[in-house]
């Protein structure tokens, strides 16, 4: 087996245990001594590997939705990073300050194309840059008109749709 396809078993195994399993040891047991986590458009995560265990066990693991889905667009794997491209799907039953901090659920259903970075320290998730539009979140769960600003809240349908062209 390759590097390359060692970096995606690790990543793979990294976030089944945080939404397949939510098991916070078993995502723990993923990650390098001293890794980060970043939710870059809400400055949610931690550093260190306390700061990330806290994070996970308070706002990530066990804190979805029921019905998530996580839909693989693409992957790139090269050196020590795995670049992923999906699109999350979930109805905002539950509150989910990782996405959208203090509001409390609308009931709307979300598709959010997200793109994850992770790093990688030999065969340990060393970092992790999770990026999403969130003015797009925003209109989907109603508190942005997108008639008033200059947002795409149905991007997930349109990457879909190119994706198929």
């Amino acid at each position: 087996m390759s590097a390359e396809a060692d970096l995606g078993a690790v990543f793979d195994a990294h976030v089944g245990a945080e939404f397949e399993q939510q098991d916070i040891d078993a995502t723990m047991a993923t990650m390098a001594a001293d890794p980060y986590v970043w939710h870059v458009p809400t400055l949610m995560g931690g550093d260190g590997y306390d700061a990330v265990r806290a994070f996970y066990s308070g706002s990530f693991v066990g804190k979805w939705p029921a019905d998530t889905k996580a839909e693989q667009v693409g992957r790139t794997v090269g050196g020590n990073r795995v670049v992923e491209e999906l699109i999350m799907s979930f109805t905002h039953d539950v509150q989910l300050d990782v996405l959208l901090p203090g509001v409390q659920p609308t009931g709307r259903r979300v598709e959010l194309p997200v793109v994850v970075v992770m790093g990688f320290e030999g065969e340990k998730v060393a970092y992790e840059h999770i990026y999403w539009d969130q003015g797009s979140l925003l209109a989907q769960v109603g508190l942005l008109d997108p008639a008033e600003v200059p947002v795409a809240p149905d991007q997930a349908r349109a990457l879909r749709e190119r994706q198929r062209a």
